[in-house]
């Protein structure tokens, strides 16, 4: 990686760092702060009757994928988290950052920033959706259409916990708050991918959040939640706006997910 920009404090929104040998610098829109993958609570969650996915029985050449190294979807890029062990595949049009950089949300008043949940390596869609300079410190920032990453989800008890707790809060975290009263929780469903991979996904929005900004919006995260290689709880979460014109289409953000996968070495490799 190149020398790091400066730190910078735009809208109270998401946190981009890059860290690069031990050192969280702030080099992209949203809060200061610091990498921190947060716990989870306990789980009473019932498992749900397992959702049926489209994609997963479409006739993907997958043959490219078999080495451990090409897309499952021909003509996407590919999305590696190897500390975590998951690999998943984007459209060309979403711009991959590197496997150390990492988006995270935060209470607005909190001193110290804490993370409130974390995404590493994310996919970025629409870098520059929208401009302003809504804490009038005289420097536009941009906010971006969606993105997609994966988390640890170190403390969880389920993957139906995992998906609920990590999607409201990238919700609430990203778009509503400090009100929770916004946020619509989906069930819990089962899910399983092109390859296997079997877990819990929940898909939570937000309605009627009110426009403190330019670029606020309602939000929309989808979370599927599952076991990697190791026997940890990990997830991937898709997080966008929600009720826009240009808003990512369901079967977009599904045809993404079937392709997640744990992750093989080769994996993300041109």
């Amino acid at each position: 990686m190149g020398a790091p920009e400066p730190p910078r404090r735009p809208r109270n929104r998401t946190a981009v760092v890059a860290v690069a040998a031990a050192t969280a610098v702030v080099v992209a829109c949203g809060v200061a702060g610091f990498l921190v993958l947060r716990d989870n609570g306990a789980d009473t969650t019932e498992a749900k009757p397992e959702a049926t996915d489209p994609a997963s029985t479409d006739d993907t050449d997958r043959s490219a994928a078999e080495g451990g190294s090409g897309p499952l979807v021909p003509g996407w890029n590919t999305v590696v988290n190897a500390k975590r062990g998951i690999t998943f595949d984007v459209p060309v049009s979403w711009a991959r950052q590197s496997a150390d950089w990492v988006s995270y949300v935060s209470e607005n008043d909190d001193p110290e920033e804490k993370p409130l949940v974390a995404m590493m390596a994310p996919a970025v869609l629409k870098e520059k959706w929208c401009t302003s300079d809504d804490d009038m410190d005289g420097t536009e920032d941009d906010t971006p259409l969606a993105s997609t990453g994966t988390t640890g989800e170190k403390g969880a008890r389920s993957t139906a916990e995992a998906a609920e707790d990590t999607a409201k809060t990238w919700v609430y975290g990203a778009y509503t708050q400090p009100d929770r009263t916004r946020i619509e929780i989906g069930e819990a469903q089962s899910y399983r991918t092109k390859s296997g991979v079997e877990g819990s996904l929940v898909t939570v929005t937000s309605s009627g959040t009110p426009a403190k900004g330019k670029c606020d919006t309602d939000g929309k995260a989808v979370t599927f939640a599952f076991k990697n290689a190791e026997g940890a709880f990990v997830s991937w979460t898709y997080l966008g706006a929600h009720g826009v014109p240009d808003e990512v289409s369901d079967a977009t953000i599904r045809q993404i997910l079937s392709t997640v996968r744990l992750f093989e070495e080769g994996d993300g490799q041109d």
